[in-house]
């Protein structure tokens, strides 16, 4: 493998992808007049310029030069419904012509949080938020409150939004908390650190599966480690299952047979609509009570009554328990497959992850933490990415892969046929096993 040769590759699939993009390309600069890098949100960037995204439906996109793709990342995780449901698509329009911002309390708000209360048994009461990021941002603020303690334990290549994200430290957007930085997967770390800062400790804030940093499973000790830790020092342990709570019929932590204190949720479970939720224990969550807790916890769309009814029409008709689990078998089956011709071909590629989530990885051996993958080639994972647009499926430039419910076994059979032909076509680029 030579850096040269793959570079040379890349300024192909460059030029490629420029020259049949000519529609995005000039939404893209003209965009870039009034938005830094005609962008906000920087998970949708990518070199030379991103494509736009005209429409969807089911389980396709079609971009402003009118290419289709099926979609296999399913907008990272909250478009498990496809585009356009029309079952999401009726309780939106039923919402709106009821009226919408309605400045009180609403017929819809009662029913969702009942929903997702009753599919998550470890959420004894929640409040809503706009996104992922609030909800781990407020579940926070709750566990300090609670414990009257400062400290929050996470975890290397821990990613729980926007101003929450860790590689082997915090990034330069993270909020100011006092945070620990541990080793992910790694218990006898965890269990020393955990004890030795035990009266510090308010919370322990953890991805049952680590999504951003490339779909790396939690090890049942390890999670258990935390559990028990947070017990024996007092402190409070957050499930942050904004992604992972998709990936079985009643959420990952509960797979896996682990209560947290503390849960938070976003991404799908809005119906499409922006959403987040925090909840659990409910001595905890009565300090948001206002006819008795101290604490404040605002926001003009929390309740709105799209997201309050989209996410209820997706609970309830598309996303239910039994579909989560059809999913999950579905994606089982499709990252088997794809670990089988990596391993038949011989080529340092795999593809990690649970159910419906996975992430292609440059590199053999087994994967527990980011720390893992720092010697990958991003140059590959861009390389993988180009090709999979010219053979019209449309998946995350990092890798990510995301199974939503209207994908075809055909979209799949697809998928693993064009992880053949990159394999086929980029051989010599790529490292051999064995």
């Amino acid at each position: 493998m030579t850096d040269t040769a793959i570079d040379q590759a890349l300024a192909k699939a460059h030029q490629h992808f420029t020259g049949s993009n000519p529609a995005s390309l000039r939404q893209f600069e003209e965009q870039a007049r009034y938005m830094p890098g005609a962008n906000s949100r920087s998970v949708l960037f990518y070199a030379p310029f991103p494509l736009t995204i005209a429409k969807g439906e089911g389980s396709a996109l079609w971009d402003a030069d009118g290419h289709r793709y099926a979609d296999f990342i399913a907008e990272y995780t909250a478009g498990v419904y496809g585009h356009s449901a029309p079952e999401i698509r009726d309780a939106v329009f039923e919402a709106m012509n009821a009226g919408i911002n309605l400045t009180g309390h609403n017929l819809l708000e009662g029913r969702l949080a009942r929903t997702i209360c009753e599919r998550f048994p470890q959420i004894e009461q929640l409040r809503f938020t706009n996104s992922g990021t609030e909800a781990n941002l407020m579940a926070l603020t709750a566990a300090l409150h609670f414990t009257g303690r400062r400290k929050i334990v996470v975890f290397s290549g821990g990613y729980h939004g926007g101003v929450l994200g860790f590689g082997t430290k915090p990034s330069p957007t993270t909020v100011p908390f006092d945070f620990l930085v541990l080793p992910y997967n790694d218990a006898r770390a965890a269990r020393a650190q955990i004890d030795a800062h035990g009266p510090e400790i308010a919370a322990i804030l953890v991805e049952p599966m680590q999504g951003a940093s490339g779909c790396i499973p939690g090890r049942l000790d390890f999670l258990q480690t935390l559990r028990d830790g947070a017990a024996r020092v007092g402190a409070l342990l957050v499930f942050d299952e904004v992604m992972t709570s998709r990936l079985a019929p009643h959420g990952l932590a509960n797979k896996l047979g682990i209560r947290s204190d503390l849960t938070t949720l976003g991404k799908y479970i809005g119906g499409g609509m922006s959403f987040g939720a925090f909840g659990g224990r409910r001595d905890v969550m009565a300090l948001f009570d206002p006819r008795t807790g101290p604490l404040a916890h605002s926001g003009t769309f929390n309740n709105n009554v799209m997201t309050m009814a989209a996410g209820y029409a997706g609970l309830t008709k598309l996303f239910t328990p039994e579909a989560a689990g059809a999913l999950a078998e579905r994606g089982d089956a499709m990252r088997a497959r794809l670990n089988a011709l990596c391993e038949k071909e011989g080529v340092a590629l795999q593809f990690t992850g649970l159910g419906s989530l996975m992430n292609a990885h440059f590199v053999a051996g087994e994967v527990l933490r980011s720390e893992d993958l720092a010697a990958v080639d991003g140059r590959l994972r861009q390389l993988l990415f180009f090709h999979l647009l010219g053979q019209g499926i449309y998946a995350s430039p990092r890798g990510f892969v995301v199974l939503s419910l209207p994908v075809s076994d055909a979209d799949i059979d697809r998928f693993v046929a064009t992880i053949g032909s990159f394999i086929d076509e980029y051989r010599p680029l790529l490292a051999a096993v064995g």
